[in-house]
């Protein structure tokens, strides 16, 4: 397959001429013949699926995955082409291939899920950014000068500025900004609060505490609260140790029935 550099064909100088080729390519049954053609065209198209591949270096995906990528648009697209429509094989396979590189930055390259909608945004936001950037020199374009080149409203704008800064997610064991002790992201996690889980108890137990009798009130306060042993609590209250353990125990199992049965 020769290269032919007339406009007339392609809008490429350099595009392959392969329009006999996907001619045949067509009337061709399944098999090793037509596996063979198909073969020459996508290395005929490499150099183009490569040049759009180029066009999303530094977006945080290496080159090699990216030209993986667009050949496997050049791909899909050589499969997918219908020579009879008429239309130049480039004018086809040039938006496949680029949906096939935007999809896989969509699908595989955000750390976190973030909607179709936001990515959307964070797109038009930065597409503006560039443009103004062009235009505005010394400053940053402001969010509404953004809004008004892109399109859409300031607070599309202001979530798309917070998308752009979210395309990755920085580890828990990273060193938290001038920090010199090696302190990180995980260091700052706060964590649950086990007496949260005696929230609920106390809250339950509350009216039925009110309902017991002074003393024993008096007893479970003191040994509960004051943190007061058997034997300072028996000699304030001038009875026996072995009377306050009965009667803390009756009281335990007392409440402890009464909030369940009101549970069940």
């Amino acid at each position: 397959m020769r290269t032919q550099g007339s406009a007339k064909h392609h809008p490429h100088d350099d595009a392959p001429d392969t329009a006999e080729a996907f001619r045949k390519l067509a009337s061709l049954p399944v098999g090793p013949q037509r596996d063979a053609l198909r073969d020459e065209i996508v290395e005929a198209w490499l150099p183009m699926a490569e040049r759009l591949a180029g066009r999303f270096r530094s977006r945080g995906e290496s080159y090699e995955d990216l030209r993986q990528v667009a050949a496997l648009g050049l791909v899909k697209a050589v499969d997918r082409y219908d020579p009879e429509r008429g239309n130049a094989f480039e004018s086809y396979a040039v938006p496949t291939v680029t949906g096939e590189i935007k999809r896989h930055f969509r699908d595989h390259m955000w750390t976190l899920h973030v909607p179709r909608r936001v990515q959307d945004l964070r797109n038009r936001v930065r597409f503006a950014n560039q443009d103004l950037a062009q235009t505005i020199s010394g400053r940053r374009p402001t969010v509404a000068e953004i809004a008004e080149h892109a399109g859409i409203s300031e607070e599309d704008v202001r979530v798309g500025l917070e998308a752009l800064e979210s395309f990755t997610a920085l580890s828990l064991d990273a060193e938290l900004p001038g920090s010199e002790d090696g302190y990180s992201l995980s260091d700052a996690l706060g964590s649950p609060d086990p007496a949260l889980d005696t929230v609920v108890d106390r809250e339950a137990v509350k009216p039925r505490l009110a309902a017991l009798p002074e003393r024993e009130r008096a007893i479970l306060y003191m040994r509960f609260f004051d943190d007061m042993t058997q034997s300072r609590i028996a000699e304030q209250l001038g009875i026996s140790q072995m009377h306050v353990s009965r009667l803390i125990s009756r009281c335990c199992d007392r409440l402890r029935d009464q909030v369940m049965r009101e549970a069940a």
